[in-house]
């Protein structure tokens, strides 16, 4: 799912509710997340629910600087919906771009802000840093 996809659609959805539903729809597309990687080293602190990340360098093309590939998964349907958000705006981009991006503007954008918890935000928050942080590590590998 784009970017582009996941902000037009939120745009034709008028109530939370379906808004809601729709995130939960989003989390039900990502891949099932490997065993091998549900370890404390990939879990996310911060987050009320349980969450893994994982992030491997790739090169695109030979020359081109590597791009993170996300891998995650949740045991909360609206966190793994957030992770598909998430994953639309770092998915296979560039150290460069991913500390460019703003996800704090892209949580305001989709209503995010209005509707989720204080915990479900800073869980947000903290997948966020979480990327964020591999991002720096391959800027400086």
């Amino acid at each position: 799912m784009t970017l582009d996809a996941i902000r037009s659609d939120f745009a034709l959805l008028d109530d939370w509710e379906d808004r809601y539903r729709y995130v939960i729809e989003l989390g039900r597309t990502l891949p099932p997340l490997p065993e091998a990687l549900r370890t404390d080293a990939h879990k996310v602190r911060g987050c009320a629910s349980q969450v893994w990340l994982a992030s491997e360098a790739r090169p695109p093309r030979p020359g081109a600087a590597p791009v993170l590939a996300l891998q995650g998964d949740s045991d909360a349907h609206i966190v793994r919906g957030l992770i598909a958000i998430l994953f639309a705006l770092y998915q296979g981009k560039t150290a460069e771009e991913i500390l460019a991006a703003d996800a704090r503007a892209l949580f305001a954008e989709l209503g995010l802000q209005e509707h989720l918890t204080p915990q479900r935000s800073n869980g947000f928050f903290s997948m966020v840093e979480r990327i964020r942080h591999d991002a720096r590590a391959l800027a400086t590998a």
